[in-house]
């Protein structure tokens, strides 16, 4: 099975939204610090996410992005289909050449087994995975470096 770091980035950015812009708007800098994507990256993918009507941008100091809607109403399948991404099975990125120019002989449960995928992350919202225990540890653990080393960074300062 093929997903790209597009849409795993895409998906983990948004994850880490809905779990950080509950109060206020959360910068591309501070998921970037958090999630290890270059912020670059991450605006071009928030760009794609923005344009799909996922996120909507906030100006100015205190800026940033937030949820277009409630974590509950945006699910996975929506994040990947919004950055151009397939959940892809098949060997041959589902252009149906994948023996010497002609469909081979599992093409069609591949296909299935995509289509699968993509109706199982269509049920799964934001709002399930902020839920998860599992989730809300790795975001503490995360919230916790990212503090300390806004904290070693301002002892240096001084």
């Amino acid at each position: 099975m093929r997903l790209t770091t597009k849409g795993r980035y895409a998906v983990t950015a948004m994850l880490d939204l809905a779990l950080h812009g509950t109060e206020r708007p959360v910068s591309l800098a501070d998921i970037s610090g958090r999630q290890d994507i270059s912020l670059s990256y991450l605006e071009q993918l928030f760009a794609k996410l923005r344009r799909n009507d996922l996120v909507t941008s906030v100006r100015g100091p205190g800026g940033g992005y937030r949820l277009s809607r409630g974590g509950g109403e945006i699910f996975v399948a929506q994040i990947i289909d919004a950055v151009n991404e397939a959940v892809d099975a098949t060997g041959c990125g589902g252009t149906s050449d994948c023996q010497q120019g002609e469909v081979c002989l599992t093409h069609h449960l591949w296909c299935d087994l995509s289509e699968q995928i993509h109706q199982f992350l269509s049920q799964i919202s934001l709002a399930d995975l902020v839920e998860r225990r599992e989730v809300q540890s790795i975001s503490a653990r995360q919230d916790a470096r990212t503090q300390a080393q806004g904290e070693t960074l301002s002892v240096a300062e001084l």
